[in-house]
C-alpha cells in the first residue's frame, strides 16, 4: 500500500479528528473576528445606544433629579406647545422645498457636466468650492448679499423694486433655501456623476441602436441604475436640511423671524433652559419622523431598483 493510500485510509478511519480540527479552526476564526469587532461595538454601545436610552428615560420622567415617572405627559405637553408646532412646520416646509431641489438640481448638473461640455472641470470646481469654505465665511457672504442695504437690494433697485429686509420678512426661508442649495449641490453632483459613469455602456449602446430617444434612455435605463444613489443623496440631503440650524443661527441668533424658526432652534433653547424632559421628547419625535421617512425611501428604492440588481 502506498503512502498516499495510507493517508486516505487514516482520514476515512478518523473522521472525528478532522471534525474537531474544523471546529477548532472555526472557533478561532470567530474569536479573532469578535476581537476585531469588539472596539467598534463597545464604542457604538457607549456613545450611541446608551445616550439614546438615557434620552428615552428623560422623556418619561418629570425631571432628571426627582425621576418621577409621568409616561406620555411630556409628549402631550410638547405637542400642545405653540413654539414646537411652529418649529416643526417650518422645518418640514423647508425640507419639502430644499431636499427635492437639492436632488433634482444636482442630478441635472451631473447630466449636463457628463456631456462633452467646454470648461467642464472649471464648472466642477466652481460647484465644489462651497465645501471648502468655512460656514462662518458663507454666513458673512450671505449677510452682505441679503442685508437691507446689501448687494441684492441694490441690484433689484435697478428694476424699480423696493428694498426688502430679507432675513426679517416672509422671504427669509427663501434665503436659507438658496444658502442650503449653494452649500450642498456640489457634493450631490459628484455622487451622481460617479453613478452615471458606472452605468454599463453596452446597455446604452443597445438603446441607441434601438432608436431610443434621450428621454427614454434616461427614464427607462439611467434612472433605474441611479436608484441607490438617489436614495443616498435624498437621505443625506434630508439629514442636512435638519441640520441647517447652524447657518440660520449664525445669520439671525436664538430667536429669528418666524418663518426660519427651526426645530433645532426650539431644541437649543430648551437645552439652554435645562428643560431636558421636553428636549428629550422632541428628539424622540424627530427620530420617529426620520425613521418613517427613511423607511418609505428604502421601500421605494427596493421597488424601482430590484430589477437592476437582478
Amino acid at each position: 500500500m502506498s503512502r498516499k493510500q495510507k493517508k486516505e485510509l487514516q482520514k476515512a478511519v478518523n473522521p472525528e479528528k478532522k471534525h474537531r480540527k474544523t471546529t477548532r479552526r472555526l472557533r478561532k476564526l470567530k474569536l479573532s473576528s469578535g476581537a476585531f469587532i469588539a472596539p467598534s461595538f463597545i464604542g457604538v454601545l457607549l456613545f450611541f445606544m446608551l445616550p439614546f436610552l438615557v434620552v428615552i428615560y428623560y422623556s418619561l420622567v418629570d425631571n432628571p433629579i426627582s425621576g418621577e415617572f409621568v409616561f406620555l405627559d411630556n409628549f402631550k405637553s410638547i405637542i400642545g406647545n405653540g413654539a414646537f408646532r411652529r418649529a416643526v412646520h417650518n422645518t418640514l416646509t423647508f425640507s419639502a422645498v430644499a431636499v427635492p431641489l437639492a436632488v433634482l438640481l444636482s442630478l441635472l448638473l451631473a447630466i449636463v457636466l457628463e456631456s462633452k461640455l467646454p470648461f467642464r472641470s472649471q464648472f466642477r470646481t466652481f460647484f465644489l468650492s462651497p465645501m471648502m469654505v468655512p460656514v462662518a465665511s458663507i454666513v458673512l457672504i450671505w449677510q452682505v448679499l441679503f442685508h437691507y442695504n446689501g448687494a441684492v437690494n441694490d441690484f433689484l433697485a435697478i428694476f424699480g423694486v423696493d428694498k426688502i429686509d430679507w432675513l426679517k420678512s416672509e422671504y427669509a426661508q427663501v434665503v436659507v433655501v438658496i444658502l442650503f442649495l449653494w452649500k450642498n449641490l456640489g457634493y450631490n453632483m459628484i455622487l451622481f456623476m460617479a453613478a452615471l459613469a458606472s452605468i454599463p455602456k453596452d446597455i446604452l449602446e443597445v438603446a441607441t441602436l434601438e432608436s431610443a430617444s434621450p428621454l427614454q434612455t434616461f427614464f427607462y435605463i439611467k434612472i433605474r441604475y441611479l436608484s441607490s444613489t438617489l436614495l443616498f443623496v435624498t437621505i443625506m440631503s434630508l439629514i442636512n436640511s435638519f441640520k441647517v440650524f447652524r447657518e440660520v443661527y449664525l445669520l439671525t441668533g436664538d430667536y429669528p423671524y418666524d418663518t426660519i424658526y427651526m426645530l433645532q432652534h426650539f431644541m437649543n433653547n430648551k437645552f439652554k433652559s435645562l428643560d431636558y424632559q421636553t428636549l428629550s421628547a422632541a428628539a424622540i419625535l424627530m427620530s420617529l419622523v426620520m425613521v418613517v421617512i427613511i423607511g418609505i425611501l428604502f421601500l421605494a428604492e427596493n421597488k424601482f431598483g430590484k430589477d437592476v440588481e437582478g
